[in-house]
């Protein structure tokens, strides 16, 4: 399959499928933190290209919930981020999944079809992912983590890095994207 990782700086859900064959391109504001194929700019210039599939992780600093209480959150950015959520669902694209923790989303666009954890996929933590889909079924629980840390996302070390070890991707979810869609 031909598919796009949207918003992925980290390469890891990238590197998932290009590991099972596919022909997989990054495509972020930042540079990637992993060699492999990336596009480095908006993501809305790549919709056009004939993907089979897009995974797309829209930033959720002016989405999530968590982030409501934060005094110099403006609504303006609030619309910006929900209009990319919107082009990025309605993309002409097969399969398409966007992920994103609990958000505004559900309340303007509609309710995600799945919430999950990384637990479940191997990775050792707990953080309530949703996940909004169109022709794609749910993940199902693959090697599920015994012990999960339900704490960690929220005891990371105020900084300017915070958000961006929040948002990186974990291996286990990555990998259960790639075996169950791929």
């Amino acid at each position: 399959m031909k598919v796009l990782v949207a918003c992925e700086f980290s390469g890891v859900v990238r590197d998932a499928f290009i590991a099972r064959g596919h022909d997989a391109i990054s495509c972020d504001l930042d540079r990637s933190e992993r060699r492999g194929p990336h596009y480095r700019g908006d993501v809305r210039d790549l919709l056009d290209e004939g993907w089979d599939l897009m995974i797309a992780h829209p930033p959720c600093t002016h989405l999530a919930i968590s982030g409501n209480a934060n005094p110099n959150r403006l609504q303006s950015d609030e619309d910006d981020a929900l209009d990319l959520v919107r082009t990025l669902m309605m993309a002409d694209i097969p399969k398409i999944c966007v992920e994103n923790p609990v958000s505004v989303i559900s309340t303007y666009i509609r309710k995600p079809d799945q919430i999950v954890h990384p637990w479940w996929f191997g990775d050792p933590y707990k953080k309530r992912t949703c996940l909004w889909l169109k022709g794609l079924p749910l993940l199902r629980k693959q090697s599920p983590h015994p012990h999960p840390d339900p704490d960690y996302f929220h005891i990371l070390p105020p900084g300017p890095q915070r958000a961006k070890m929040r948002a990186r991707f974990l291996p286990g979810f990555a990998n259960a994207m790639a075996t169950q869609w791929g």
